[in-house]
């Protein structure tokens, strides 16, 4: 453990060296190295929890938070900037539309945080932190696109189609009981909050993160199950819910009622997301791949895949998807046999699976330590906090669970209620849009953290020990 304790001190340490002084000439070598340490941390995290008999997320998840934390309480810079990453975005979103910086840092930051981050932003090594922070969140958000491609690469659509039933109910149940849920607790533990705040506490609660469910089947190899295949369905057709949820809230806070115009528009511009994917994406991937004939076999497979995937995560985004959706869609769309020109599907010397499974393993983990790291350990000192978020955990565990419940015959209800548990990013992502509403308080957005750290944290070792034995009347989808 010496050598590890070394290498650890070295790494954090190296950054506060790397942009204190001119000793490069090169901007991409802050890059470089603040890649390379969280990656270092990230194998650390998966070699831990692998040793532990726990899936390789929780350990990364777990060396984020340390990470996070105990370079917060030292001091680190390169660490302080990382865990407020996506506020510190926000923060140069605001000033870039002309808003002051510190009024921009106090809005996106709040008051403690607000002055540390600009103290550190207006030093000699600034620009070269917010270069390295958003790289390096770019770099995790393409991993999560590539996971989840791979991940559709292994669906089969006629078994999605298949539990397609279960899915809808899992589902709908899994955005409305939380939400009923999370209203009830948030109306009995907190009295003093507003109807508001209530109401989007609850669509809070309803929201599902697929990253942390979909790595551990992929660990399990349980991407073929039906437990698999309706946590996967369920989880596009929540996203899509859990937009109207919030819209639905976000309107009632904002104007006072509910916008009709504005659900319909999200349910028709999802709907046509869909549609088009698996109507016009195999003409698309038709009429692309004959462009691409006179390339090696391995560039028109790389050059399609990519190019495929982001189109469609793109495309997502702009229907008001998650980019995730859409990388699950391609995956599920595309597979080798497009590829016939090059002669038989057997005789390719790599499937699609081989050449994008290295970029998955790299990007992978480095998104999984930003989410342990962005784990503020320090907001969870005050007791109202922990009681708040006690009610808020009960509440987004059990909704979540009894979704499970409806997934049908023939169908571990168990696991299907675990895998949807998670709120991961976002979770956090419609925490932050309560605070800019100004519906929820410091103390409620530390809340609802803790409630999202607990639900992420826990999900991991609870399919694990599900899906870990395989019944005697379990069913493998081949």
């Amino acid at each position: 453990m010496k050598v590890t304790e070394l290498l650890t001190g070295l790494i954090l340490a190296m950054p506060a060296v790397a942009w204190a002084g001119p000793l490069h000439s090169d901007p991409i070598a802050p890059v470089i190295l603040g890649v390379t340490g969280i990656l270092f941390f990230a194998v650390l995290g998966r070699f831990l929890a692998r040793r532990a008999g726990q899936p390789s997320v929780l350990g990364e998840l777990l060396m984020g938070v340390a990470i996070g934390n105990l370079g917060y309480w030292a001091g680190f810079d390169f660490v302080e900037v990382l865990r407020n990453g996506p506020a510190i975005f926000e923060m140069v979103d605001l000033t870039l539309a002309g808003e002051p910086l510190s009024r921009s840092a106090i809005e996106a930051l709040g008051h403690p945080d607000a002055e540390r981050i600009l103290e550190i932003l207006r030093g000699p090594g600034g620009p070269a932190l917010i270069q390295v922070s958003h790289t390096v969140d770019i770099f995790s958000r393409y991993g999560v696109i590539f996971m989840l491609f791979l991940i559709g690469l292994e669906t089969s659509l006629e078994e999605m189609q298949r539990v397609g039933p279960a899915s809808l109910r899992v589902a709908v149940v899994g955005v409305a009981a939380p939400f009923l849920l999370g209203f009830g607790a948030a109306r009995l533990l907190m009295p003093e909050l507003s109807l508001n705040a209530d109401l989007f506490v609850a669509a809070t609660l309803g929201a599902t993160s697929i990253g942390i469910t979909a790595r551990v089947l992929q660990e399990l190899r349980r991407l073929h199950t039906p437990e698999a295949h309706v946590i996967l369905g369920a989880a596009v057709i929540d996203d899509i819910l859990g937009l109207v949820m919030l819209a639905v809230v976000s309107g009632i806070i904002v104007s006072g009622g509910f916008e009709v115009g504005h659900v319909l528009q999200i349910l028709t511009l999802a709907a046509l997301f869909l549609w088009a994917a698996f109507r016009l994406g195999p003409r698309f991937l038709t009429h692309t791949i004959a462009l691409v004939r006179n390339l090696d076999i391995i560039e028109a497979k790389m050059f399609i895949s990519f190019l495929f995937v982001m189109v469609l995560a793109w495309l997502a985004n702009l229907a008001g998807l998650s980019t995730i959706v859409g990388a699950f869609a391609a995956g599920v769309i595309l597979h080798d046999a497009y590829f016939r020109h090059w002669g038989e599907v057997a005789s390719h010397r790599f499937a699609i699976r081989d050449l994008i499974a290295p970029l998955e393993v790299i990007m992978v983990p480095i998104f999984f330590i930003l989410m342990g790291m962005q784990v503020k350990l320090e907001t969870m000192a005050d007791s109202h906090v922990l009681f708040m978020a006690g009610g808020l955990i009960a509440a987004a565990l059990l909704g979540k669970f009894v979704s499970g419940l409806v997934a049908g015959r023939g169908i571990r209800k168990a696991a299907v209620g675990i895998g949807m548990m998670p709120r991961g990013e976002v979770g956090l992502v419609f925490a932050s849009i309560g605070q800019s509403l100004e519906v929820i308080n410091a103390a409620l957005f530390s809340a609802v953290v803790l409630m999202v750290i607990v639900t992420t944290l826990v999900t991991p070792p609870l399919l694990k020990r599900v899906l870990g034995r395989r019944p005697a009347d379990a069913v493998e989808v081949p």
